[in-house]
């Protein structure tokens, strides 16, 4: 089981030694120009711990709600730094370091309120996306504003058939679409689903 579980950790830990190069570049760049901070709202349900998010985005920390008021301040080495519902947040860029910092904010501090849609989506969506669940029938966009973008050196394409999502590290799901981008069914151990997954 050990050893299964290592495999699983090198290939999660590839996508950073590879990025790790190009990002290393990135390091050499001037202070952030102005465009690219801006007020905004969070895109999607996150965890945190004290003044600290990741792309991983585990569950077993507090939620800060999607929609919540968000100012970017700052970036640092594959950190976006925030004010956020009225508090100072750092935003790791661990497992999307194929992305720039600037792209990689731009998926998590969106210029449009999310609440404005969600509130036009039917009660048992707004109920999914308000306990941070998923639910039959979801599009992307409720996905993803339900438990957060899937980690993108894992899902490059966000047109695949499948999404790979980790509750811990070693706890993986797989949302699947149907050809018009709807969630057909969430797979997974019964343990990890109950958590994360009403099928009906």
């Amino acid at each position: 089981q050990n050893s299964v579980k290592g495999v699983i950790m090198h290939k999660r830990m590839l996508p950073l030694i590879v990025a790790s190069f190009s990002g290393a570049f990135a390091l050499l760049a001037g202070p952030a120009a102005a465009e690219d901070m801006w007020d905004g709202f969070l895109c999607c349900n996150y965890r945190y711990d004290s003044d600290w998010m990741s792309d991983s985005n585990y569950t077993g920390y507090p939620l800060m709600p999607v929609g919540t008021p968000t100012k970017i301040t700052d970036y640092g080495r594959y950190r976006v730094f925030t004010e956020m519902g009225g508090r100072k947040m750092r935003i790791g860029n661990d497992y999307s370091r194929t992305l720039s910092n600037v792209d990689f904010a731009k998926r998590i501090v969106v210029k449009d309120d999310p609440k404005l849609k969600i509130a036009k989506y039917p009660l048992r969506i707004q109920q999914a996306i308000a306990a941070a669940r998923l639910v039959p029938g979801m599009t992307r966009e409720q996905v993803i504003m339900s438990i957060g973008y899937p980690i993108f050196g894992e899902n490059p394409s966000l047109d695949a058939p499948v999404w790979r999502y980790w509750l811990t590290s070693f706890e993986e799901f797989q949302v699947n679409w149907d050809d018009k981008g709807v969630v057909t069914s969430v797979t997974g151990i019964p343990t990890v689903l109950s958590r994360v997954y009403s099928g009906q």
